[in-house]
């Protein structure tokens, strides 16, 4: 038989490793088996890892630390930079309602001052329209703008719109109390709405003055016109209205200063007031004067002038104008004035004679009775006594004399001026 060689590897078992350990007499041994080095290995490879990834941890933890930190950093300075703007954000708005409601509180003090200033008027505007319509001067057809409802209306919702602002009403409540006055976009700010309402308040109360001012100048015409009137009547009668104006200028003085200026409507105010001064004058010196009808409806018997003398048949002057009178009928004076005299007084019979003022006087002669005194004062209209037929007379009748500085003159054109000034006496 062929000898065949023995396989080393295959053929032969290898001879396990023994570790042996001696301690003093004591001598161990530990057969290592291959799975016991398998483990030592993998236990080996196990603590090479870990310290592997240890050492990379210790390595890398300060950077990753520091990353950490520096995100963290990040993060807080954002966020403290959002709340810095945040901040100011709110600043911002804030300020800027503050502004606003500054602002707000200033129209409405405008708007408040513009109302007081035109309930101020009401009073000074009230007493010179009660004087203008006692007067009877025109008002127009041009309602009161003082007393207009609907501009006192709209100026009030106004002021209500602009405060529902301040105190930060819906606007949808805001609509309602104001009835449309204080309606905006939504986008609108606070001070733009009381920008728009104020505008729309200022021209109401704006064209409430324009329309006072209209309203006064058209009363002011209307007092000039009628006293030019009535004064022109009586400059054709020979009065003055103006010298029988009682005035103190002689005792005023001062030193000369410049003008202030003044408020167009208190001037406007005060012309009407001169207007109405003026007419008032004219008016009482009218109704002073003798301008009435001694005797309404009756019959003129005999004219101021030259005529046949009644007694002598030849031609004499007649100082006044005769009206026939039933015996015993009331007589009327034709003016205001003072009983200057009232007794026989030859040719008049009984007669009173009256001063009216203006170096006017009336007389009214052949009465059957007298019935006023020296110094009585009478009015237009008093009875002064009772028709008859004493002194130089042929009849019943009143003899009526106007005189004018003691010299007669045709009461006629006193009569008929007193035609012309009813109708700016009524």
């Amino acid at each position: 038989m062929t000898h065949r060689p023995e396989n080393r590897v295959f053929g032969k078992r290898a001879q396990p490793h023994v570790l042996i350990l001696a301690s003093g007499d004591k001598v161990r041994h530990m057969t290592i088996r291959p799975w016991m080095a398998a483990l030592g290995v993998c236990v080996a490879g196990a603590v090479t890892i870990g310290y592997l990834l240890a050492t990379s941890y210790l390595v890398l933890r300060d950077d990753l630390i520091g990353a950490t930190m520096a995100r963290q950093a990040r993060m807080q300075h954002e966020y403290e930079d959002r709340i810095a703007a945040l901040r100011a954000q709110v600043d911002r708005v804030t300020s800027r309602q503050l502004l606003d409601q500054q602002v707000v509180e200033e129209k409405v003090d405008q708007l408040m001052e513009q109302q007081l200033a035109l309930t101020s008027r009401h009073g000074k505007l009230g007493s010179l329209l009660n004087r203008a319509e006692n007067s009877g001067v025109p008002t127009g057809d041009v309602p009161i703008p003082a007393f207009n409802p609907d501009r006192r209306a709209e100026v009030s919702g106004g002021i209500q719109a602009i405060e529902s602002l301040m105190a930060g009403t819906p606007q949808a409540e805001a609509d309602t109390a104001t009835s449309e006055l204080a309606y905006a976009p939504a986008s609108e700010t606070a001070a733009e709405k009381a920008d728009r309402v104020f505008s729309r308040v200022t021209r109401s109360l704006k064209a409430i003055e324009r329309e006072q001012l209209t309203q006064i100048q058209s009363l002011t015409v209307g007092a000039e016109a009628t006293a030019g009137a009535i004064e022109k009547i009586l400059a054709r009668s020979g009065i003055d209205v103006a010298s029988s104006e009682t005035t103190e200028n002689d005792a005023v003085g001062g030193p000369f200063l410049e003008p202030q200026s003044i408020d167009p409507f208190e001037d406007s105010m005060d012309d009407l007031d001169a207007a109405l001064n003026r007419l008032d004058n004219a008016r009482d010196t009218a109704k002073r004067l003798p301008f009435a009808n001694p005797a309404p409806g009756k019959d003129i018997t005999s004219r101021f002038g030259n005529r046949s003398d009644p007694f002598l048949g030849r031609l004499a002057m007649h100082a006044g104008i005769d009206f026939r009178f039933g015996a015993g009928e009331d007589i009327h004076c034709t003016g205001a004035g003072v009983v200057t005299a009232a007794a026989a007084a030859g040719g008049y019979g009984n007669m009173v004679e009256i001063d009216h003022g203006n170096g006017l006087t009336t007389r009214y002669g052949h009465m059957s009775r007298i019935l006023v005194s020296v110094g009585d004062k009478v009015k237009a209209g008093d009875v002064v006594g009772l028709a008859g037929s004493t002194g130089r007379s042929t009849g019943t009748h009143l003899h009526y004399e106007v005189r004018r500085n003691g010299q007669a003159v045709d009461p006629m054109s006193y009569l008929n001026a007193g035609r012309k000034l009813l109708a700016y006496l009524d």
